[in-house]
């Protein structure tokens, strides 16, 4: 199956295959091939979060020169939301679900009708892989109606200490805006109640699928983790939220959302170091659609390289 034809991914209700669903104009999906393994990245929307969540430990000028450089707005910006389809063998896999229904973000949720514009049926996920439980990730699934179209054997794997974590959450070393806390632990915890018996936990690391390996990274949270892929020489990492636009040149600056800050910059660092190396291609949360690129290395500064998009 090859994802470049989205008509590939629909089990049961091709007639609107290929389409643009829901009178939308905007780019929302991107598929990429990984040896036998298919891709499709897809935009979420996004999120509205004060420029200050991107390096809460730095002197707020040089934060305002970087934000200056790149052509951005100085107090709110809009953080992209991307989540992941794989299908390897005869499992197809989400990795992360997106925000859901939160009124408060109201640019971002779109995952479900995104999977259904791309003929993607909720029933043909064999499998979610969750790189962390903030509520950008999870609340996907906690959509009304979204659960009952789900197999009843669904497989949600997750590291084992990012749901212990949920249990009692330590928010000591974060700097979110005023409600996030809250937010963040109230939709775990449902989260936690309505889907427990679903989870297939994990210690460091587990190979979903042929060639889709989920390692724990800790750091952003301690059970954050990210996915791996492999097959026929390619390579794809999908880094979840370890890296973000700034972390390229400034993989020391501490992102407000990370619960172990001082990790989450030892693991952004040698991820990207990994990447270089390698040059495989790197798929993150909330680098911008389709947010497919490359690591370049210079010295000790990184440069994101984005794929040129192939029609």
């Amino acid at each position: 199956m090859n994802l470049h034809n989205a008509s590939h991914m629909s089990l049961d209700n091709p007639s609107h295959l290929g389409r643009p669903g829901h009178d939308e104009l905007v780019p929302s999906r991107y598929a990429v091939g990984i040896g036998e393994i298919d891709v499709l990245v897809i935009s979420d929307g996004v999120l509205s979060l004060p420029t200050k969540m991107l390096a809460h430990d730095t002197d707020p000028a040089v934060r305002a020169a970087w934000l200056e450089d790149m052509f951005l707005p100085p107090e709110m910006i809009d953080w992209p939301l991307n989540v992941v389809v794989v299908r390897s063998g005869e499992q197809t896999i989400l990795v992360d679900a997106g925000l859901g229904v939160n009124p408060n973000l109201p640019k971002a949720g779109r995952t479900v009708q995104r999977l259904e514009a791309a003929g993607i049926d909720l029933g043909s996920v064999t499998d979610v892989v969750l790189t962390h439980m903030h509520m950008d990730h999870i609340g996907g699934l906690l959509i009304d109606g979204v659960k009952e179209r789900l197999r009843p054997d669904l497989r949600i794997h997750v590291a084992a200490a990012e749901a212990e974590f949920w249990a009692l959450p330590d928010f000591s070393q974060t700097s979110m805006p005023e409600g996030f806390p809250d937010a963040l632990r109230a939709t775990a915890n449902q989260f936690l109640n309505e889907y427990r018996s679903q989870l297939r936990l994990f210690e460091e690391k587990h190979e979903v699928a042929p060639g889709v390996v989920v390692t724990r990274t800790g750091g952003h949270t301690p059970g954050h983790s990210v996915v791996r892929l492999a097959s026929g020489g390619d390579r794809l990492t999908f880094a979840g939220d370890a890296v973000f636009t700034v972390g390229f040149e400034n993989p020391d600056w501490h992102n407000g959302f990370e619960h172990d800050p001082e990790e989450a910059a030892r693991v952004r660092g040698r991820l990207l170091r990994e990447l270089a190396a390698s040059g495989e291609l790197l798929v993150a949360t909330h680098l911008p659609f389709p947010s497919v690129g490359r690591v370049a290395v210079t010295g000790d500064v990184f440069r994101w390289v984005p794929v040129t998009w192939d029609y």
